[in-house]
Order: C-alpha cells, then sequence, then structure tokens
C-alpha cells in the first residue's frame, strides 16, 4: 500500500491513482489500497487504458476480497462491472461497437467525439459526462495534439430489444 508509480503513462498524460477501502477484524474502515497505474496502448493504437476495479456481480458483492483490478476482464465483465480509464490518443477513433451494458462516460480531460451508427457525432469536453446504453457507437478524440482522458464504468445490462428481438453485441477483438 502506499506504493507510487514514477512512470507516464503511454499517453503522455499521468498514471491514474486509485485508493481502495475495505474492513479490518473489528469492521472498521480501513485503507486496503493507495497506488497509481499508467495507461497502456493497445494493440489497435488509437488509445491506452488502465483498469481500475471490476466486480464479479451485479449488484456487487462488498464481501469478495478480490482485488478488483486483478480479474479478467475483456470490454465488459459477463454478469459484472468495470471501471477503467482510457486515453484516447490525439486523432484516435475506436471501431464501431455495441455492448450489452450501460457506460457512463465522465471526460476528464480534453475532447471526445461520440459517433453514432448513423453518422450523428456529439462532441463532449472536460466535465461531461455520456451515458451510453447499448448503441452502436464509436469514439474519437478529434484533437490532432491533445489527448482525451475518459472514465468509463460499464455495467452488464441485457441487451436493447427491438421489436421483442434483442439486438447483438458487437464487440471489437479485447485489446
Amino acid at each position: 500500500m502506499g506504493k507510487t508509480c514514477d512512470m507516464i503513462s503511454d499517453s503522455g498524460l499521468p498514471p491514474v491513482r486509485r485508493v481502495v477501502t475495505g474492513h479490518d477484524a473489528q469492521a472498521r474502515a480501513v485503507f486496503m489500497a493507495d497506488d497509481e497505474f499508467p495507461t497502456r496502448r493497445i494493440p489497435s493504437g488509437d488509445a491506452a487504458f488502465t483498469l481500475l476495479w471490476t466486480t464479479a456481480t451485479v449488484p456487487a458483492d462488498n464481501n469478495d476480497e478480490t482485488d478488483g483490478r486483478l480479474r479478467e476482464a475483456g470490454l465488459t465483465l459477463n454478469q459484472g462491472s468495470v471501471i477503467r480509464v482510457v486515453d484516447m490518443l490525439p486523432g484516435g477513433v475506436s471501431p464501431m461497437h455495441r455492448t450489452n451494458s450501460i457506460d457512463y462516460g465522465i471526460v476528464l480531460s480534453g475532447e471526445v467525439e461520440l459517433e453514432l451508427d448513423d453518422g450523428v457525432k456529439k462532441t463532449v469536453g472536460a466535465g461531461g459526462i455520456i451515458v451510453q446504453r447499448g448503441t452502436m457507437h464509436l469514439w474519437r478524440n478529434p484533437s490532432a495534439t491533445t489527448p482525451a482522458r475518459i472514465v468509463f464504468v460499464l455495467i452488464e445490462a441485457p441487451p436493447y430489444l427491438h421489436d421483442g428481438q434483442p439486438l447483438p453485441e458487437d464487440k471489437p477483438e479485447h485489446r
């Protein structure tokens, strides 16, 4: 605990600090972890990720003592939740995709453009929050020079039903 990281993220932004609480043997609140993690470039090259925590179930189980960062997670976690930091690199564009989750995207710095499958786009700057509800979409950093840092919380959800039929997931390979 208390470990710090002098490494810079692959995006050039500082590492992300994570503080985790829990309980001691007398059920008092304690700090379980205080550490930093840099974001690391994913194979597609459009972004750098760091996973901060996952839960194996929704609702979450606060009696699960697993360090949520160590749980294997893809883009989402089947039956669970994920929080990660994504640094969209300048000019970076994600693939068009859909997940069976509700996603909360909180833009911490820079700008991110959200494009839907019909080509309609919205740009969201620092302090903006995106609620992504199982739609086909892609993310783009419109800046040629500045990374955009976004916190994403993804919670499993049933697929959206259109005319009574579930829309299929369309996930890029785990990157």
